[in-house]
This record gives structure tokens, sequence and C-alpha cells, in this order.
């Protein structure tokens, strides 16, 4: 506290605060935003940071010994403190608030309706194409499952309108009775609407109705000796029951969202159940980052605006109501605060009776699992932490690793990955991608001192942490030029290893590298150390690929559709739709070509004369 006083005036600051609502922000002396609060009464707020030492928690004392100066911004009411407060996490991120992880959109079903055979097809972000929205969904594989479901149940097709309009006969779908091939007309209109409809009264909870039309025209066509057809809907009902089982958490409808949190030995979970139109769609486990030593109130506080409260042009549907596994502090200000953004009053409760509660208990009951399986998994990390420290003969363990790997394809387009994990897994906020440009085609040593030298420059200008450990994806050129690297900026501390393949290339054979020692390191091949350095170098791997294949793509579509005279963005476009991409692109003869609106004989020959020439 002593430092704080000298670099901060604390009597003057607070003399001047009046005892308005606002929001608070606390910057180091980069000014960098540490922490972001929001304060009914700003005197009274940040007067209590500023009692004696012994007073304050280890949380705040260790805020407050990094704080270098406050920003204040008073608003009118409690509310606007309140979202002011939200976007500004959002936007810094600031490393000493509970800050959700996962800011992702959540996603949906969506159905074509406008089209003359409707698709249906998973969809996340903005809901620009017409047709009709379901969910949100609470995960990917729950709203995949549901899909799933729905094309055993009603054969309503899925595939991309490229695939669909180029089909001369059914595909496997067709085969495996999940599709009707309306592409080839194996069904006509009338029968794949009253298919579509089904789906859309399953989508919308409706499914006892359309189980009551089903009986009815099962009962019909065994009336009307349509045995086989019959023997259909009856199937079909029998799923339907199964399905329904399965997905009802209740007779009642209603769009609920159930949230459940636990906390303890330093690990925080949020769980959250999604319930729409009495169907649960899924439920997601979230880790909150900073949330460690946090109460549950504290992760339900934190997680509720950050959720629920629309970020400018962003925002995430709201429920009916939602429901919580513990009392949270102001609920009636973020009550207030959901209403002026939806229009309508959203309860918020944690007190309530019959299915409401086993809803909770439901919710409760998973968090504690997620919570036991978040700690095993940081036990088994932290071991595995703990054996790399041995294996390598560090004096600390190590609390942050880089890794570095370089992609490319015959010296096209490369691209280096820096991955960064600590303790508590992969910190993919901290994850990085550098395009190399400038060296000679297929240089891995250049590429790789390039990206080196280029990572850790920033990080020097912007003072942020440093790693403890440095791992290379290669061997000892690789290591060499991360050595050279590292003496040219002056760093120092980093401890360095290579990981080198063995020479059969195969998992388990790797050869670890260091620069102080002339025989590498063998590790057994079920050493927990190699384990993780496996995990951290497989994961460089995937980064650094995914983002070659991205740049090869962009620069291939680029240097042949590009290049050609008369083919400008909408005809690009119009070609890549038509033949679903590139490869189908270069695959078509010239009379194919022909076909796409705006596209001569002539312009024909040059696209079909370009592939050529590329491959």
């Amino acid at each position: 506290m002593e430092s704080q006083d000298k670099a901060f005036d604390a009597r003057a600051f607070l003399q001047n605060l009046g005892s308005d609502p606002g929001v608070y922000r606390m910057l180091d002396r980069m000014a960098r935003v540490l922490y972001v609060g929001k304060a009914r009464n700003l005197k009274n707020r940040l007067s209590s940071y500023f009692r004696d030492r012994d007073q304050l928690d280890a949380k705040t004392r260790a805020l407050m010994s990094h704080t270098e100066s406050i920003e204040v911004t008073r608003t009118h009411t409690e509310t606007e403190a309140l979202l002011l407060e939200n976007n500004l996490i959002k936007e810094h991120r600031p490393r000493y608030n509970i800050v959700l992880r996962d800011d992702k959109s959540f996603p949906y079903i969506h159905l074509s309706t406008e089209e003359r055979f409707p698709r249906l097809g998973f969809h996340r972000g903005a809901q620009r194409r017409k047709g009709r929205y379901f969910g949100p969904f609470a995960s990917a594989a729950a709203t995949r499952d549901t899909l799933n479901q729905l094309q055993k149940l009603f054969r309503v097709r899925q595939c991309e309108n490229s695939f669909f309009s180029h089909r001369s006969r059914p595909c496997l779908q067709y085969q495996i009775k999940r599709c009707t091939a309306p592409c080839v007309g194996l069904v006509d209109e009338k029968a794949y609407a009253r298919d579509v409809r089904h789906a859309l009264m399953f989508l919308e909870g409706k499914s006892e109705e359309m189980i009551d039309e089903l009986v009815q025209r099962m009962e019909s066509a065994s009336q009307t000796l349509e045995f086989e057809m019959a023997a259909r809907y009856r199937d079909l009902i029998a799923s339907l029951r199964r399905v329904q089982a399965r997905q009802y958490v209740s007779g009642s409808g209603g769009d609920v969202d159930v949230i459940a949190a636990r906390s303890g030995d330093g690990v925080g979970v949020i769980e959250l159940f999604v319930i729409r139109n009495g169907q649960s769609l899924g439920s997601r486990t979230i880790r909150p980052v900073h949330g460690a030593d946090a109460s549950e109130a504290d992760l339900l506080r934190a997680f509720l605006p950050q959720h629920y409260l629309s970020r400018t042009g962003r925002k995430r549907p709201v429920p009916d109501e939602i429901l919580l596994s513990a009392d949270v502090d102001d609920v009636d200000l973020l009550e207030r605060a959901i209403t002026e953004q939806t229009g309508r009053r959203v309860p918020v409760r944690s007190n309530v009776r019959g299915e409401r509660a086993r809803w909770i208990a439901m919710a409760v009951d998973n968090a504690e699992l997620a919570h036991r399986q978040a700690i095993a998994a940081r036990t088994d990390l932290r071991d595995q932490f703990e054996a790399l420290r041995d294996l390598l003969d560090l004096d600390d363990i190590p609390e942050r690793v880089e890794c570095f790997d370089i992609s490319h394809t015959g010296g096209e387009s490369p691209v280096a990955s820096c991955v960064v994990f600590g303790h508590e897994g992969a910190r993919k906020s901290d994850y990085r991608r550098f395009n190399i440009t400038g060296i000679k085609a297929g240089d891995d040593y250049a590429a790789m001192r390039s990206a080196l030298e280029r990572r850790y420059a920033r990080l020097q200008r912007e003072e942020a942490p440093l790693p403890d450990l440095l791992l290379i994806d290669g061997g000892r050129g690789q290591l060499q030029q991360a050595m050279e690297a590292l003496e040219a900026l002056q760093i120092e501390g980093i401890a360095l290893a290579g990981v080198a393949k063995g020479v059969s290339r195969k998992p388990g054979l790797e050869r670890i590298v260091l620069p102080d020692r002339k025989e590498s390191l063998d590790p057994a091949s079920n050493s927990p150390a190699l384990h993780l350095i496996q995990r951290i170098r497989d994961e460089a791997h995937r980064f650094a690929i995914t983002g070659h294949r991205g740049q090869r793509g962009r620069a291939r579509k680029s240097s042949v559709l590009e290049g050609i005279p008369g083919i400008g963005s909408r005809k690009r476009q119009r070609l890549l739709s038509e033949f679903g991409g590139l490869q189908g692109v270069s695959r078509a003869g010239v009379e194919d070509l022909m076909r796409i609106k705006g596209i001569s004989r002539e312009l024909a020959l040059l696209i079909h004369g370009a592939f050529r020439e590329a491959s």
C-alpha cells in the first residue's frame, strides 16, 4: 500500500468523488485495465479499497499493489452503470475480473423455408438468411444431435445447395433412409412439404399434435390396405415417443435458462441448461477466466450480465425466465437492465418449487460433476507439469509454456503458429499466427527465426509476460534459431527445448533436444512429461496447419480465378457456389462452365485453360 500511496494520492482522489452511481477502472503503469467495477455510490465503494492493508483480501491486495491510477465514469442510474461495466469487461478482459472464456454466439438450426425443397442446417452467427431459426442450443453437439434425430425422423435434406443442385443420382443419405432424394425427383413437392411441416412441428414443441395427426394417418392407411405406409407411420410414432421421453424435461412449455455454479479447490465452473418450448436443448459447461477463487454467488453475478446484456450490435436471446442455483445480489438491477434491452420483464429466481426446483437440482448435479472433472483434469495437468520440470531439470515448475511450429506445402504460403499453455490448459486467447514472407521457399530455419523475432520483440515492447519454457517443433537446427533470436533480443531466463520426431516418426518416440546437452533426452512413451509435450506440440501443429490451409486456399483462389480477365467478384462467387468450391471449378469442362450465367464460350475456354496451366 505504501508504493500505492506514492504513486497515487488516494485522499485527494476520494475528496473529489461524489455519491453518484458509476463505473471505475483500475489501471497499471502501462495504462492497461486491471479491473472494472460498478458502484451505487462511487465514493463509498472506492474508499473501501484504501482501508488498512490487513483488512483487504489477498486478491484485492494484489490488485492494489499493481494499480497506478483509477478512472471513473459517472452514470445517471445503476442500470447504466451495469451496462457500461459489462461492455468494458468484454472489451478489456481485465485480469482481476471474472471473465467468460467463451463469448461466441450460440448455434441454431436454420430451415430455408423460401426454397422449393427447404433445407435444415447448422447455423451460427448473424441471422441474415431467409427462413426459420430454432434455438439457441447450448452447444454445437446438442445442435448436431437434434439435426441427426430430425434426419432420421423426417428425412428432410441437410446438404448444401451447391451439392443439391448438381446431383444426377441419389447420394448415400438416400440409401441409408435419411433423405427422400428431392434432388433427383424421387419425392414430390407435396410429400416433401409434409415432412418439412412435421419437422417444424417437432422444433416448435408440438410433438403431441403431430403424433395425433400421424395416428390418424396410420389408421387411414391401414383401412385402405396401405400396410407399408401404415408401418412407416407406426415406426415414426414410436421413434417420436422415444425422442420425446429423452428431450422433454416437463409437461409444460416455456423458454427457461437454468444456471448453476460450483467452486472450490481452485476451480470454478458454471453449468447452463437451455430449455425451449419445454424441450431441453442441451447444456454447456463454462470455465470463467480468473474464477478459481470466487464463490458460487460471485461466479453467477459475473456470468449473468456478460451473458445476457448485449454488446454493441450483438444480442443474445433472452428466455422468459432465468433460474439460479444460489441467491445473487442486485438481481433487481439485472432484471431492470434486461427489461430495458428486451422490452419485457424476465424474472431471475433462485427460490422456486416444483418442477423448477427439479430443473435447478439437475443443473446443480451437472455442475458438481463438471467441477469434479475439472479438478481431476487440473490435477493430472499439474502432475504433468511437475514431470516436465523433472525431465528438463528446471528450477521451478513452468507457469507458461509457448510452442512454435511451421507449416507449408513445398514452401508455399508458410505460416508459423504459437500456442500457449498454462496449468489450466490451453490459453487460446494468447494463440498467435505469423504469415511468413520475404524468405526462400522451404527455408524452415529462416521462417522459425522470423516468427520468434516478431513474437518476442512485440512482447518486449508491450512488457507482456514471457514464457518460462519455449518449445520448438524441430531438432537442433530449429532450436539454434530460437537461441539466436532470443540472444539478439537480449532475452534471458527462458528455458528452451526442441521436440524432434524419432527415426520412425511415430508418436511416443520423440527426442527432446536441449541447448546445453549434446545427447538428446529419450523419455519413455508413458512419461507424463512426454504426454504434455506431445499435447502442446500437436496443438501447435494443428493451429499452424489450419492457418496454412486458409492462407494457401486464399492464395490459390486469387492466383487462378482472379487472374482471368473478365472474371469479377460476382462471377467468381457464382462459379464457386455452383461447383461447390475451387476444386469443382477446376474439374469442370468447357460445356459445364458455359451453363453458368454470364460465362460465354470464350470465357469458359479461358477458365478451363487457366486451371490446366496451374495444374
